[in-house]
């Protein structure tokens, strides 16, 4: 019995942590359910304009707190546009930087103790990588027109291979979504699931010690990777938009 009651204590289910739950109870999930999920994605958003907006709109000489952060924050992305995609570029330093603050609040807010990690769904990350492809592909084409579709002739390479590059090309153009998904949402899947398997062993008395230890090493390793892949995930999509803007290889 003894035995049977520590195995119970001492079982880990990293992967709970992800369960998508509906908030006023129920087990049934329709498309307009309002999930944990959710929940946290509108608090992220909440919390860009908590930031941005409130924060920021008294735009004065000696800033704020909030103020200095949505500063720096504004400075760094328009900096990674301007560097990456040129002045072209910076048309769309809107949507770049919305990208770059949800991700990094969503990221965040999923390390918090009663905290959902959003950002560690294929589902969340997927769309977000979905909706930069669809609209990247959409500036090339409304910008160049058929002469977007220079972006998969590699000019540089002997003229019989051209065809074989262009293949080649076009398939990992159309991967991208995938690997920019994955890239966040993997990342950000096996941190927390680290965590939790780390946090299932601090109940043992021998190895609690150490098991905290581990705990407050990983914790700060997902902080510094939540900023770490808000930065990837947004330079990524700048540099996608590079290639709309500047398609010829």
């Amino acid at each position: 019995m003894a035995a049977a009651q520590q195995g119970s204590e001492l079982a880990i289910h990293p992967m709970h942590q992800f369960l998508i739950k509906p908030l006023f109870g129920g087990d049934t999930i329709h498309w307009y359910t309002p999930t944990n999920q959710t929940l946290w994605m509108g608090i992220a958003i909440l919390c860009v304009y908590l930031l941005l907006v409130v924060g920021s709109k008294g735009r004065a000489i000696i800033p704020t707190r909030a103020q200095s952060v949505a500063e720096v924050a504004y400075g760094f992305v328009y900096k990674m546009i301007e560097d990456i995609a040129g002045k072209e570029g910076l048309k769309f330093f809107p949507y770049i930087m919305t990208i770059f603050m949800f991700v990094v609040f969503a990221n965040t807010l999923g390390l918090l103790p009663i905290g959902f990690a959003t950002t560690a769904h294929f589902a969340v990350t997927g769309t977000l990588a979905i909706l930069v492809f669809v609209s990247v592909t959409m500036i090339g084409f409304v910008r160049h027109g058929l002469g977007f579709l220079q972006l998969f002739w590699v000019t540089a390479a002997p003229l019989p291979l051209r065809p074989f590059l262009a293949l080649i090309e076009v398939i990992s153009y159309f991967v991208r979504p995938v690997s920019h998904s994955i890239r966040l949402g993997g990342n950000m899947m096996a941190g927390h699931a680290v965590v939790e398997v780390f946090a299932a062993f601090a109940a043992v008395a021998l190895i609690s010690p150490l098991s905290i230890l581990g705990i407050s090493a990983m914790y700060a390793l997902e902080l510094l990777a939540a900023f770490v892949q808000a930065y990837v995930f947004t330079i990524l999509t700048v540099v996608y938009l590079k290639d709309a803007l500047h398609p010829k290889h």
